[in-house]
């Protein structure tokens, strides 16, 4: 299972509203799914740490691996941003839930996130672990 980065942050920030969610949810999930990040999710991630080390630390204690995304990935994250920006999306460069959602697709790996909208939107296929 990927592990959304909006996940991770609540945890790690104590977010006062979504800080109790993700923690249930990490360690449920847990019990059931490997639970793992991508090279996006890590830089993402990355904001809030001041050395590789620090997060490094912080990913092993949590118990999450870093994995490779496929190059089918990378192209299918193209693709749907390519489709994004037909429907009238505004941002012009490819975005992070873009790589995240397209590496799940490829993958058949579900998701724990509290932003699920490109994700249905542009990724039908994946299960989304959300609080909706």
């Amino acid at each position: 299972m990927l592990v959304d980065t909006n996940v991770l942050v609540d945890v790690l920030e104590n977010d006062p509203q979504w800080a109790d969610w993700s923690i249930t949810q990490l360690r449920v999930q847990s019990q059931i799914h490997r639970l793992v990040i991508n090279q996006i999710i890590y830089s993402e991630l990355s904001l809030t740490f001041s050395t590789v080390e620090a997060l490094d630390e912080t990913l092993a204690a949590m118990a999450l691996q870093v994995i490779e995304m496929p190059k089918p990935a990378l192209f299918l994250a193209g693709k749907a941003f390519v489709q994004y920006r037909r429907n009238g999306g505004v941002k012009s460069n490819v975005l992070g839930d873009f790589f995240i959602g397209a590496h799940a697709a490829v993958s058949n790996l579900p998701i724990l996130t509290r932003d699920v909208q490109r994700y249905k939107s542009y990724f039908p296929s994946v299960r989304l672990f959300s609080p909706e």
